[in-house]
This record gives C-alpha cells, sequence and structure tokens, in this order.
C-alpha cells in the first residue's frame, strides 16, 4: 500500500493511518521510511508525506478497499479523486499489488494503474519490496523504479 498525506500533521497521520489499518490487517510486514515529496498531479502550496507498507492479509480486494476507504474516511478524508481531480487531503491510501494478482473492477484496478510513473510510490515501495514484481510489465519494483528516475 501506498501512504501520502499533505494536510495537517503529517507525520501523525502516517502513524495513525498505520496504526488503524494494522488493527484491521494485522502488524505490517515492513514499512518504509517516509519521504517529503512535491504534489503530483495538482498545484498546492502544501508537500506530501509518503511511505509504504506491506501486509499479509486474509481480506479479499473489495474488503480490503472497503477497509482504507474507512481508515481514509476516518482520519478525515471527506472526497476522493474523481478523473484525474486530485486535491490536498489529510490520508490517501492506495492499494498497489495484491501478489501477482491482476484486478479490474469498476471500483479497484490492481496493480495500481498508475504506480510505475510515480516516485512517490516507487521510491518508498522499493524500500520494501524491490524484488516485488508488476504482474503487467512484469518487472520489479526496482527496475521501475530505475527506469522512472533515469526519465
Amino acid at each position: 500500500m501506498s501512504l501520502g498525506t499533505n494536510l495537517g500533521n503529517k507525520e501523525e497521520n502516517i502513524i495513525c493511518a498505520i496504526e488503524s489499518l494494522s488493527r484491521i490487517l494485522g502488524n505490517p510486514l515492513a514499512v518504509a521510511p517516509t519521504i517529503e515529496t512535491e504534489p503530483w498531479g495538482f498545484q498546492s502550496a502544501n508537500t506530501f508525506l509518503n511511505t509504504a507498507v506491506a501486509y499479509e492479509t486474509t481480506l479479499g480486494p473489495t474488503e480490503l478497499l472497503a477497509a482504507t476507504q474507512e481508515v481514509e474516511r476516518t482520519l478525515g478524508r471527506t472526497t476522493k479523486s474523481i478523473d484525474g481531480a486530485y486535491s490536498d487531503r489529510p490520508i490517501d491510501i492506495d492499494i498497489l499489488l495484491c501478489g501477482n494478482t491482476v484486478i479490474t473492477t469498476g471500483e479497484l484496478t490492481v496493480p495500481h494503474p498508475l504506480m510505475h510513473k510515480r516516485l512517490f510510490v516507487l521510491q518508498p515501495l522499493a524500500a520494501i519490496a524491490p524484488d516485488a514484481l508488476h504482474p503487467l510489465l512484469n518487472k520489479t519494483i526496482a527496475a521501475l523504479l530505475e527506469e522512472l528516475e533515469a526519465e
């Protein structure tokens, strides 16, 4: 999962999101160091704090999505991005990968369709899962990061 925040006490937002997710999913397998990044896809005076967290769960994809959205609402996120119209937010939780599973529904796409184009996603994810394989691109996270950094 990718976690990002650019409103309020950003460090506390990340900590609370991980704690809330952990109450539902159990202890994380790994948590990446946080990085500060500029907004992506919209203009804002607020920088982001981003991280990646890995969990092992028995929840199905729909249940997992519902759980992440509930954590977002609990932490103050009132609106979701629609058609690429991004805005400031206290927390954003994206499901990036579910092992090698590919999911395409009206509610959820896994692997996350833009993850390979976002340094703020790949940098933290590479810190905890460099050898994880993107099931559609058939490249490791480390390779995707290297390619994006070279652009």
